[in-house]
């Protein structure tokens, strides 16, 4: 496969566009944090209200890639990411447009449902490589996707210079220069060009072979009435973690106190709405008229123990990529545009380190032991990178060596969270392929609700720390190492879970996916027949 890699034929074609969809989507969801200090200064926004930004880029994501995940299972991942990604042109220009800090949240608010593009490839990867293949061919997906974090960073503050040469062209009505607006706008606008162009270039599965959908999308299919519970409990921080961002919103004024009693209300019904589906697609289960064969079962603690583990390593990439570029802009006293850079190689790492997560998890034969040792390395590179402030002050160091000699430290932490990431979603589309997509957006929803946990801590941590006094710099440097103490912790008890409790799914390393025959289409390349759907309930 390696050697495939760079053809552009069949499923590698197909693998190119969706993870070039995936990269264009995190463009648009990364856009505001290497600008973000110049839209603080424009707005004048408090510290608070910077980091309430930050958690609403994240925060819709968490219901959006459940829902994304049923459309996906139902509609195709053709379908659903071209209209992902037309959609992506609506809050780009919404917040370009912003005249104040509530239209600032709304638009960053929108913005957070593009961020469920990355549920969309899953599936689509899977439908295209065999399971002995789709850790290298998700973490690619993943990986070179991922790299729009790391590009945003490295061109949009470029691209805002450069449009703040031309005032004269690029003024809005009230007058300010169309520099970050620009920039925010054209992401947004390149994103709905290439859906259409995704639309007419892919098809959701190769020639001969028919796309499964679930008997219902409503909800998470299960097997067992134990797993429909754990299921439940599972749901659960899903909503919790919006309750966190509502109270977030009317600590800033975005809500009044009657706001967020109402959003609470409303995200308690949402819980309860969301579990009467899942009920309503295992209604049958649970009355015990219906029982699924053997080898037709799964288990959902594979899936809670996945989500766990996307808490650690995406949900924490997250938080720390919204932010690095502030902490070496402050750590080290740079000026914007180095430490956005320098914020970016967390991200750059992405284009091995994911891939290599993927591969490691093809090639060591365990795809459970590859999980728990990758996130065991990640605990120790946060643990790691919580020295830097120390080592800035005890080394003796100059400036130059001390910034190189932190950067290898974020890089090689990235490695392993990004190769855990690869690693992942090499496990999730090998569980249970019919609901694959439901399964990768619980997963991938639970990154975000690490993302939000994160940056909740991140903010009140100088408020703590400080009495609620403004923070003294020396203040943010201990929050700093509290918080990738925090990363680093989470990790390690992640990693034991893994170590002790995930187990190998089936057919990890098969030739064809879970009920697939091999056949040889029309066209003479090996295609593939849906499972016999009579054999899948006894």
């Amino acid at each position: 496969m390696l050697t495939e890699i760079l053809s552009f034929r069949d499923r590698y074609r197909v693998l190119h566009l969706t993870w070039f969809a995936f990269f264009l989507s995190f463009v648009v969801w990364f856009n505001m944090a290497p600008l973000m200090t110049t839209i603080k200064e424009e707005f004048d926004l408090a510290q608070g209200q910077v980091g309430t930004l930050l958690m609403c880029n994240v925060a819709l994501t968490v219901p959006a890639r459940i829902i994304i995940g049923m459309l996906l299972d139902k509609y195709g991942p053709r379908l659903t990411y071209s209209a992902l990604l037309v959609y992506a042109a609506i809050p780009c220009w919404l917040f370009a447009t912003a005249g104040d800090f509530n239209q600032l949240v709304l638009g960053r608010l929108l913005m957070g449902i593009v961020g469920a593009g990355f549920v969309i490839g899953i599936r689509m990867t899977a439908e295209w490589f065999p399971p002995k293949e789709i850790g290298l061919a998700e973490g690619i997906y993943g990986g070179w996707g991922n790299f729009g974090s790391a590009f945003a960073a490295l061109s949009l503050v470029l691209v805002a210079g450069a449009l703040s040469f031309f005032p004269g062209s690029f003024e809005l009505a009230t007058g300010q220069v169309l520099n970050w607006r620009g920039a925010i706008a054209a992401t947004g606008t390149i994103a709905a060009i290439y859906g259409c162009f995704y639309f007419f270039n892919v098809t959701d599965t190769p020639p001969g072979k028919v796309y499964q959908r679930p008997e219902s999308a409503r909800g998470i299919e299960v097997t067992t009435v134990k797993d429909f519970w754990l299921l439940m409990a599972m749901n659960a921080p899903l909503t919790g973690i919006l309750m966190v961002l509502a109270w977030r919103l009317q600590k800033v004024n975005f809500l009044s106190p009657t706001g967020m009693m109402i959003a609470w209300v409303a995200l308690v019904g949402l819980y309860l709405f969301q579990s009467y589906n899942c009920w309503e697609v295992n209604k049958d289960l649970l009355a015990g008229r219906k029982h699924y064969a053997p080898e037709d079962r799964y288990k959902f603690k594979q899936v809670a123990i996945l989500e766990l583990t996307y808490i650690v390593n995406f949900g924490s990439e997250l938080a720390v990529v919204s932010m690095l570029p502030a902490f070496f802009e402050g750590t080290f006293g740079l000026d914007k545009a180095l430490a956005g850079l320098l914020g970016a190689s967390y991200a750059f790492v992405n284009l091995v380190a994911r891939p290599g997560g993927g591969l490691i998890s093809d090639r060591l034969g365990s795809r459970k032991n590859t999980m728990a040792i990758l996130t065991f390395g990640m605990g120790i590179g946060y643990l790691v990178m919580s020295s830097i402030p120390s080592l800035r002050d005890s080394l003796g160091l100059s400036q130059m060596p001390m910034i190189i000699l932190a950067v290898v430290m974020t890089m090689a932490c990235s490695f392993f969270v990004q190769a855990g990431e690869g690693s992942t979603f090499a496990i999730v589309p090998l569980i249970k392929r019919r609901v694959t997509g439901q399964i990768a957006g619980n997963v991938g929803a639970y990154g975000n609700v690490g993302a939000v946990a994160y940056l909740t801590i991140l903010s009140m941590l100088p408020v703590w720390l400080g009495g609620g006094a403004e923070a003294s710099p020396a203040i943010i440097d201990q929050a700093n190492v509290i918080f990738f103490q925090i990363l680093g912790v989470a990790s390690l008890v992640v990693a034991f879970l893994c170590f002790f409790i995930l187990e190998e799914p089936q057919g990890s390393f098969a030739e064809f996916h879970e009920g697939e025959a091999e056949v040889v289409a029309a066209h003479g390349h090996p295609s593939v027949l849906p499972e016999d759907q009579s054999a899948r309930i006894l």
